[in-house]
């Protein structure tokens, strides 16, 4: 079928090679990865989506879908890149949120934090809420409430035939259950609804120390992970960026009164020298702001592990030609069964390593608002921790794509590893 056949077929704006704004339009949120795709259709509603899907059932293409593209790998020569931005609804209501398939985390987290409420969001807020959840969704409070896709109640799909239908517990337990963690591979997400949890109040924040004190921030964080309550996460991260000196930093936060959680990492207190320490009560609108993550498309390229204890080279080795190294706590909720596709982790560890497009050297970074120097997405003016989301993922064939260190599905490779991945959008179906 032809060009114009397919924009007969929707409403939303097609872009092919020539048109003003493809390139624009084709480009993964990580620029390191490049998207040759021969159109992008920008649709307009969860209909527009249907009749696009059943156009490609007509003419034999493919279609793969995408709001940002944060783990996009590449992998989509000549299929119809589908964007969802414009399915941005959004509706909190009785501790329940619905959102559309364009929505960033960042919103949800506005909208539910004047309720007292909180979704269980990753670390970036621009990061996409369904392909992210997709694949499980690793949150700031998934050792207290699990993956974010185990609160997940309902999904608005578009099957393989075109068709729409609303996936519930009640209405197709199997395909609910693969939904909730297995990736974007069994359908087209349009939209899906999931439950907030009480936060009525959170404390958290990043400290930043010279390398010089790395043993001790090290030692700090195995204390306090050692017995932690499931309301208190906390990341060690180190960074060696061009230009400024290495660094190492705690991000943490807890859900409760902010003095109980300052309580629980006193032990930080005692360390001394630090660049800067913002800790204190978080609204929780800028849970998305603890990590730094870069809001703009920046070039990365991550990998992590799930790890089944910690050794003292994290805290002492050079990570040179890396720009980071990162720990996360895992354990609790997250290590119990799941209810979805996403499984228990049982390592209490995630680690990640992050590098610029071209590492340290020519071409690692690039010179970003005010002179500070951009690499890997993270400033060192406020180090911004590169997320482990494993090996990158595809713009998946089913499934809106870009999701944030969704699951951790994989296979053990190593003593005590199990390579770690994202098992959401983004696989090929």
């Amino acid at each position: 079928m032809s060009s114009a056949d397919l924009r007969k077929a929707v409403k939303g704006r097609v872009l092919e090679p020539g048109d003003d704004g493809f390139d624009t339009a084709r480009r993964a949120w990580n620029p390191a990865v490049d998207q040759p795709v021969a159109a992008v259709v920008e649709a307009a509603d969860a209909e527009d989506v249907a009749a696009l899907v059943r156009y490609a059932r007509r003419s034999g293409r493919t279609v793969t879908a995408q709001a940002s593209g944060h783990d996009a790998s590449g992998d989509v020569d000549g299929v119809i890149l589908l964007r969802t931005n414009h399915l941005d609804g959004l509706q909190v209501r009785d501790g329940v949120a619905r959102v559309g398939a364009g929505v960033n985390w960042g919103r949800v987290l506005s909208a539910a934090g004047p309720e007292g409420l909180t979704g269980l969001a990753g670390s970036s807020p621009v990061v996409n809420v369904t392909g992210y959840t997709l694949g499980g969704g690793l949150s700031w409070f998934g050792r207290r409430y699990g993956w974010a896709a185990d609160s997940v109640r309902a999904f608005d799909v578009v099957d393989a035939a075109g068709d729409r239908a609303r996936v519930t517990a009640e209405s197709d337990p199997e395909l609910f259950w693969g939904l909730r963690g297995g990736g974007g591979d069994f359908a087209l997400v349009t939209a899906l609804e999931f439950d907030l949890h009480p936060a009525p109040s959170l404390y958290g924040g990043r400290v930043v120390w010279p390398q010089a004190r790395a043993g001790e921030v090290f030692e700090a964080f195995r204390q306090i992970t050692d017995g932690a309550p499931p309301e208190l996460t906390v990341w060690f991260s180190r960074f060696a960026f061009p230009g400024p000196p290495p660094m190492v930093a705690l991000d943490l936060t807890y859900l409760g009164d902010p003095s109980d959680g300052a309580e629980l990492v006193r032990s930080i207190d005692e360390i001394g020298g630090a660049i800067s320490d913002d800790r204190g009560p978080v609204p929780v609108a800028d849970l998305g702001a603890i990590a730094g993550e870069p809001t703009a498309p920046t070039a990365s390229l991550p990998r992590a592990e799930l790890l089944t204890g910690l050794d003292d080279c994290l805290a002492t080795e050079p990570i040179d030609p890396l720009i980071s190294v990162q720990l996360r706590h895992l354990s609790g909720a997250l290590a119990e069964p799941s209810t979805g596709a996403s499984g228990a982790l049982q390592e209490p560890y995630l680690g990640g390593v992050g590098a610029g497009r071209f590492g340290r050297g020519r071409g690692a970074g690039r010179r970003g608002a005010g002179g500070q120097y951009r690499a890997g997405g993270a400033l060192p003016g406020d180090p911004g921790a590169i997320r482990p989301g494993g090996a990158r993922g595809r713009a998946g064939r089913v499934g809106p794509g870009g999701g944030d260190a969704g699951g951790a599905a994989g296979r053990r490779t190593g003593a005590g590893r199990r390579h770690a991945r994202p098992a959401g959008p983004g696989r090929r179906a």
